[in-house]
């Protein structure tokens, strides 16, 4: 018998390990258990045959088997501590909910509810009815639909009111949104002809009137919240393109993105238009998202007239686009905070965020950045610094907030080592998500709510380093 033969030969069969894995069983399955020790088996085999001495005792197999069990589970959505410096993080989740929102949303979730249901009448209801007069308030519209997020909006009332027309648009409107999509890709998408008028830096009224002809269904704005164009420029105001809209009966919608329903300016944050006031300027149909400015559950709002609204409803898309009744819980629940301005900046985490004083984050990161240097292996130091934290998801996208972050730096100044820390970081038991800029690991404190369980984490930071 050959030496490896000989090695193998002590291995334990999969049955004995599971008999010492009962836990396992009772927690993961039978059969999940025996595949993740037959897994492990596999790997010392190959161990053997490269020449190493790996463990083969029964608890040693086990603990791995439990490792790569634990780990399968923990692949999925997790919470994560956003140092990233971007209050709206788009691939974190965008807006985070208030806790009646969340709570809103889980007991839609656990029970029974009455999503279509009529407790009046007894009869079936409409799901839309549960948020459709708190739009209605907030905007000043006639009427209301939620869908899945703004793009579906946009798609689903051109597909209702332009199918096979024409619908002009500026050229510098013509912006890409998340993931690479397109307005001109939806457009195509929801069966109507873009027609595009004007420059990409100016478009005038004469542009829009020269496009309109009998195969014109509508006029279209989109608002350019993800880009800004400075100099020479000319745009024409939605006030405006409403009305030659009308003047040759043609309705005029806006795709408003972000989505705005407060004064920002009056919470010391940079003036974003408010969707009230595309609605009293006489646009027929708004949308916008829900999970970005707004500060709520992903969801596209379409708003407007009663009879443009009615035709979007029966759309057969409506009912592929539509949302459950969790979205619904939660945004009824957002809705109702902006019934009190006074108090929304304490009650919507976004707008807290978006305000939080950059002397409050200073001070914060005082306090935090001796006990981060604590434990920081000896190759990094970190300090305090000034830094420009941005709203993010495409929302007011030129502007940023005074910030202050813990800066980490390799003293050796080398890039893999900051990259290592950053992805230790991710590592921890609710991962870290920092940004490498100019040199350094930056961790902007400014959506950073809970310091106890930031700090609690610590300990683990130098064991996530070595994995």
């Amino acid at each position: 018998m050959t030496g490896d033969q000989d090695i193998r030969s002590k291995l334990p069969s999969v049955d004995r390990v599971l008999q010492a894995s009962q836990e396992l069983v009772s927690r993961w399955g039978h059969q999940r258990v025996s595949e993740a020790i037959r897994a492990q088996l596999r790997s010392v085999r190959a161990g053997i045959n490269a020449q190493q001495a790996p463990d083969l005792s029964v608890q040693a197999i086990r603990s791995a088997a439990e490792r790569a069990l634990s780990a399968s589970d923990a692949h999925g959505l997790q919470p994560v501590i956003n140092l990233s410096g971007v209050v709206l993080h788009t691939n974190l989740g965008r807006a985070c909910l208030p806790a009646p929102a969340a709570e809103a949303a889980l007991q839609a979730a656990r029970y029974p509810n009455n999503l279509e249901y009529d407790l009046e009448t007894g009869k079936r209801g409409d799901r839309d009815s549960h948020v459709e007069a708190l739009i209605c308030e907030l905007t000043g519209s006639e009427a209301a639909t939620v869908v899945n997020n703004n793009a579906a909006a946009v798609l689903l009332a051109l597909s209702t009111l332009a199918k096979g027309k024409e619908v002009p648009v500026s050229r510098g409107e013509l912006v890409e949104i998340g993931g690479s999509f397109r307005v001109p890709e939806v457009m195509a998408s929801s069966g109507c002809t873009l027609v595009e008028v004007g420059a990409t830096n100016r478009t005038h009224l004469k542009d829009y009137r020269a496009a309109i002809s009998a195969q014109t269904a509508l006029l279209m704005k989109v608002h350019t919240s993800n880009y800004r164009l400075e100099g020479f420029t000319q745009s024409v105001d939605e006030k405006t393109l409403a009305e030659l809209a009308h003047e040759h009966g043609l309705p005029c919608i806006v795709d408003l993105g972000s989505g705005c329903l407060v004064d920002f300016a009056t919470y010391g944050l940079p003036a974003e238009p408010k969707a009230s006031e595309y609605i009293a300027h006489g646009v027929d149909l708004i949308t916008f998202s829900g999970d970005k400015l707004l500060g709520g559950p992903q969801c596209g709002i379409i708003a407007g007239k009663k009879a443009l609204i009615e035709r979007i409803c029966t759309n057969p898309l409506k009912r592929a686009l539509r949302v459950d009744g969790m979205i619904l819980a939660a945004l009824s629940e957002v809705l109702k905070l902006y019934r009190h301005p006074d108090s929304l900046k304490q009650t919507l985490p976004t707008l807290r965020q978006l305000t939080r004083p950059a002397i409050e984050i200073e001070a914060q990161a005082q306090r935090l950045c001796e006990e981060v240097a604590r434990h920081l292996p000896p190759a990094f130091t970190a300090t305090t610094t000034p830094c420009q934290s941005q709203i993010g998801s495409g929302a007011l996208p030129v502007e940023t907030l005074p910030s202050f972050a813990i800066a980490v730096e390799s003293i050796e100044h080398h890039d893999s080592d900051l990259r290592q820390l950053a992805a230790a970081l991710r590592r921890l038991p609710r991962p870290v998500i920092g940004r490498i800029h100019d040199g350094r690991l930056l961790l902007d404190l400014r959506c950073l709510d809970d310091e106890t369980l930031f700090l609690q984490q610590l300990p683990h930071l130098r064991e996530a380093l070595q994995c």
